[in-house]
C-alpha cells in the first residue's frame, strides 16, 4: 500500500508501494465475457462512526450477521449488519502490544470455520517488543459474551524475525481444506536484499500453510510441499517468490486462491497461488526480469495479470472473486484495485487464463486500503483515508 505524504509514506511503509496491462489475454482461447455493467461506489453504513486506519474486514460464519473490521492501530471492531446500524462494539484491543508504524500493525484476521462451536480466531499482528517480529496468534471469544473477545487467551503459534520495517503481507484466510494461510512479505527494504522470496530456507516472501485444528499449537499439512524435507526448507511454506501479497482471498467457489502481490518499481501482478509454486520475486517483478538484463525464467510462474506504473496506478490492493448476489454482473471476476490511483478493476478468467480486465469505479487517491466481504459473500470497499466502509451499486 501506500498513503499521502506521512499517511502516504506509512501505508506504502504497509503493502511496499510501488490500464495498459502487461499480460495479455489469451484471445485464441477465450471469448471476452459480457461487460460486467457500470456501478456506483457509495458508503456501505453511513451512520456508522468513522474506523480507525482500516485494514480488514471479513465475517464468521456463525449466524448472527456481524462484521469485524481491524484497525491497523490493534484494535478489531464489530458491528451488526444493517444499513442504518449507529454503534460499533470493541471486540479485541491489543494496541498495547501492536507495533503501529508504518507498514506495521495488526493486519490480518481470520475467523476459524468452525467459530460457532469453538469460539477460535487468529490474527496476524507486528509486535513492540522484544524486537520486531510478526506474530500469528489464537484467541477466543469471551465465555459470557459474543461480542467481546478475551484478551487473556492469546496462544502465540508463530514467529518470526522482521529485520526491516516494511512488506509485512499479513493476510490471513482459511481455505476449503480447512487450513490456516498466512501472507508472509520478504521484508524489504527494497529489492529483497536478503534474497527471502527464493530463500525456502526462510518464511519470509512466501504464502504459508498450517493445520491449526489438532492439539498443540500447529501441526504441518501432510501434503505441504516441503514436509519432510531435508534441505533445511522451512515446512510451513506452501508457495514462494512473493514481495509483497497485500491481501489474498480463498474463491471458495473453486478453491482458487487469489493473490496480488504489490510491485518494486515497475509492475504490480495478480496471482493465482498453488501449492509449491515459485513466483519469481525477486528474479522477476510481474511478468519482467527485475534489475537485469536476462534472468533465468526456468521454473518460475508468471501472473495471470499484470500492470505497469503509470496513471494506471502503482500499488495494487487485492480483493476478491464476486459472489456478491446483488452485483450479477461481477460474479465470477476478481474485484481489484489500486492504492494510489484508486482504480477499481474486475479481472475475468478462464480457468486460471485471464481473458478480459474492466474499470468498474475509482475511489480517491491513495486510500484503498482492502477489500473485504461478510458472511453472505457481500463485498466491501475500506477507506484508509476517511475510516469509511463502501460498497458497489450496480447502475440501471
Amino acid at each position: 500500500m501506500k498513503y499521502p505524504v506521512i499517511i502516504f509514506a506509512a501505508l506504502c511503509v504497509i503493502i511496499g508501494c510501488k490500464s495498459n496491462p502487461a499480460v495479455e489475454p489469451d484471445n485464441n482461447h477465450n471469448t471476452p465475457p459480457a461487460p460486467p455493467g457500470t456501478y456506483t461506489i457509495t458508503k456501505a453504513f453511513p451512520a456508522l462512526p468513522v474506523l480507525d486506519n482500516p485494514v480488514e474486514l471479513t465475517a464468521p460464519d456463525d449466524g448472527t450477521n456481524r462484521i469485524f473490521v481491524v484497525s491497523q492501530k490493534g484494535v478489531i471492531s464489530e458491528f451488526a449488519n444493517t444499513a442504518d446500524v449507529i454503534t460499533k462494539n470493541v471486540f479485541l484491543d491489543i494496541s498495547a502490544k501492536v507495533n503501529f508504524s508504518g507498514e506495521m500493525g495488526l493486519l490480518g484476521l481470520a475467523f476459524s470455520p468452525d467459530y460457532k462451536t469453538n469460539g477460535y480466531f487468529y490474527v496476524n499482528y507486528v509486535r513492540k517488543n522484544p524486537s520486531l517480529e510478526t506474530v500469528i496468534a489464537r484467541y477466543k471469544v469471551s465465555a459470557s459474551n459474543p461480542n467481546i473477545a478475551d484478551p487473556a487467551s492469546e496462544e502465540i503459534l508463530l514467529t518470526y524475525a522482521q529485520p526491516f520495517e516494511n512488506h509485512k503481507g499479513g493476510k490471513l484466510a482459511f481455505g476449503n481444506d480447512k487450513y490456516l494461510y498466512i501472507a508472509a512479505g520478504d521484508c524489504g527494504s527494497g529489492g529483497d536484499p536478503n534474497k527471502n522470496g527464493q530463500n525456502k530456507a526462510a518464511l519470509l516472501g512466501k504464502i504459508l500453510r498450517i493445520d491449526v485444528s489438532k492439539a498443540g499449537k500447529y501441526t504441518i499439512p501432510d501434503d505441504n510441499p516441503f514436509k519432510g524435507n531435508t534441505s533445511g526448507y522451512k515446512e510451513e511454506i506452501y508457495a514462494y517468490g512473493m514481495r509483497n501479497p497485500w491481501r489474498f482471498s480463498f474463491d471458495h467457489t473453486t478453491g482458487f486462491l487469489w493473490a496480488a502481490d504489490v510491485g518494486q518499481d515497475k509492475v504490480e501482478e495478480v496471482d493465482i497461488i498453488e501449492k509449491g509454486v515459485n513466483y519469481g520475486w525477486n528474479v522477476m517483478e510481474g511478468n519482467t526480469c527485475y534489475n537485469t538484463a536476462t534472468c533465468d525464467q526456468t521454473g518460475l510462474q508468471l501472473p495471470i495479470w499484470s500492470y505497469v506504473h503509470g496513471t494506471l496506478g502503482a500499488s495494487i490492493t487485492g480483493g476478491y472473486v464476486s459472489r456478491d448476489k446483488n452485483l450479477p454482473g461481477l460474479t465470477g471476476r476478481y474485484v481489484y484495485g489500486d492504492y494510489v490511483s484508486g482504480n477499481v478493476w474486475a479481472l475475468a478468467s478462464s480457468g486460471k487464463v485471464a481473458i478480459s480486465n474492466d474499470l468498474i469505479g475509482t475511489v480517491a487517491a491513495n486510500s484503498l486500503s482492502s477489500f473485504g466481504e461478510d458472511s453472505n459473500r457481500n463485498l466491501y470497499l475500506l477507506n484508509y483515508k476517511d475510516g469509511r466502509i463502501y460498497k458497489f451499486v450496480a447502475n440501471p
